[in-house]
C-alpha cells in the first residue's frame, strides 16, 4: 500500500528504543495532532491506546488505518472512571493529553461545553494519573491562546496566563491545573504551548489553511472571516509531533517536570498573507480571498518565541512554512480525490 502523504520517513524517526513496547495513552487520538502522533508511535512499535469519542468518515485516523493498528477505547474525557480504568488495565506509562474542544469560534458560542471538555477533562485525567503510580510522563496540550493578549511579543514562557475569551480561558486553566498537579502532587507533567497547527488531516474547514485549500481546489474564492490582519504562528503538524515526543522523552529521563515550552517555527504571518501564499503555491492567484470581517473576540497578534525549546531541548522546526504548506496541499488533493470517488 502506498504510504499516506505526509507520513513520517526514516529521517524523522527519533530514538526508537525509547518507545519500543512503551505503553502509551493518547487522548484525542483522532484529531489533527492525535492521528499523526499515534501513527509515529505505532511506527516505533509502541503499544498505543487511544481514546475515541466520535468516528469521522474519511478522517486521517482512518486513512492511516490506525483503527486497525492501535487499541481504541470509546468514551469521553469527562468520564473519570473510564480514564482510571484505561490507565490501570493497560498499565499506561506515558500519556499525551490532546483531547479538547479546539475551535475558537465554537468555544465563543458554546462556552459551557468547551469549559467542560477542556477544563474538567484535564483535571479528570490528571487526577486519574495521580492515582496511577506507573505513569512516568504526561504531556499536556496547552496553547499560545493561554497567554491571552499581551503587550510584549513574541510570547515567552514567563508571560502571565491571562486568557479572556472562552477558548483562551479554557487553555489558561488547563495550563495552570497541569502546573498545580506537579507542584502539589509531583505528577510528572510537562506542558506544550504551540501556535496554530496546520497539516493534512484537519477537517475543520472553518480554519484558514484547510478552508483556503479546499476552496481553491473547488475553484472558489477562499473566505477570510476576520479583516485579514490578525497575525499568527502557523506550525506544521509533523514538527509538532516531534516536539511532543522530545518533551516526553525528557520526562521519561526524569527531567523538566512541571515545565512549559513554546513550540513555533517563529515565522508569524497575517491571515491574508497565508491565504495569498497558499493561492500562490496552488497557482490560483486569480481567486482572490473574500474578506468577511465578521470575526469577534479575536486577539490581534499572537506569536511565540521558541528560544527556550531550542536552548533547553535542542529542538528546532524542520519545515519552513512553504515546505509544510506544499505537503499539506498534496494531502488535501489526495483526500478530496478519494472523497469524490466514494
Amino acid at each position: 500500500m502506498e504510504k499516506p502523504l505526509g507520513r513520517f520517513g526514516s529521517s524523522q524517526v527519533m530514538n526508537n528504543e525509547a518507545w519500543h513496547r512503551r505503553r502509551v495513552f493518547v487522548t484525542g487520538c483522532t484529531g489533527l495532532l492525535g492521528a499523526w502522533l499515534t501513527d509515529w508511535l505505532n511506527q516505533q512499535q509502541a503499544d498505543v491506546v487511544g481514546l475515541v469519542r466520535d468516528s469521522v468518515p474519511m478522517s486521517n485516523f482512518d486513512r492511516l488505518n490506525l483503527d486497525k493498528r492501535v487499541t481504541t477505547v470509546r468514551g469521553e474525557i469527562e468520564d473519570y472512571a473510564l480514564l482510571q480504568r484505561i490507565l490501570n488495565e493497560y498499565e499506561i506509562e506515558v500519556v499525551f493529553h490532546l483531547a479538547a474542544q479546539a475551535i475558537v469560534g465554537v468555544a465563543n458560542t458554546h462556552a459551557l461545553s468547551t469549559f467542560t471538555t477542556n477544563i474538567e477533562g484535564t483535571w479528570n485525567l490528571l487526577e486519574a494519573v495521580r492515582n496511577t503510580p506507573k505513569v512516568a510522563a504526561v504531556v499536556i496540550a496547552s496553547s499560545d491562546k493561554a497567554y491571552g493578549e499581551q503587550a510584549d511579543l513574541p510570547y515567552r514562557e514567563d508571560a502571565p496566563l491571562v486568557g479572556r475569551h472562552p477558548y483562551d480561558v479554557s487553555k489558561s486553566c488547563v495550563d495552570l491545573i497541569a502546573q498545580s498537579y506537579w507542584h502539589s502532587y509531583g505528577v510528572p507533567v510537562a506542558i506544550t504551548r504551540c501556535g496554530n497547527f496546520y497539516g493534512g488531516g484537519d477537517l475543520n474547514f472553518n480554519r484558514i489553511v484547510p478552508g483556503t485549500i479546499r476552496s481553491l481546489l473547488d475553484g472558489k474564492q477562499p473566505i477570510i472571516r476576520s479583516d485579514g490582519t490578525l497575525k499568527r504562528d502557523y506550525f506544521y503538524i509533523q514538527d509538532g509531533v516531534l516536539a511532543y515526543v522530545m518533551l516526553a522523552e525528557k520526562l521519561l529521563a526524569g527531567e523538566l517536570r512541571g515545565e512549559a515550552f513554546n513550540f513555533s517555527n517563529e515565522q508569524p504571518i497575517t491571515v491574508l498573507e497565508i491565504a495569498q501564499l497558499i493561492s500562490k503555491l496552488m497557482e490560483r492567484e486569480d481567486l482572490k480571498p473574500l474578506i468577511k470581517n465578521q470575526a469577534t473576540n479575536e486577539i490581534p497578534h499572537q506569536y511565540l518565541s521558541a528560544e527556550r525549546a531550542r536552548q533547553t531541548l535542542g529542538w528546532s522546526a524542520r519545515y519552513s512554512l512553504e515546505e509544510g504548506l506544499r505537503e499539506t496541499i498534496s494531502w488535501y488533493r489526495s483526500w478530496l480525490t478519494d472523497l469524490d470517488q466514494k
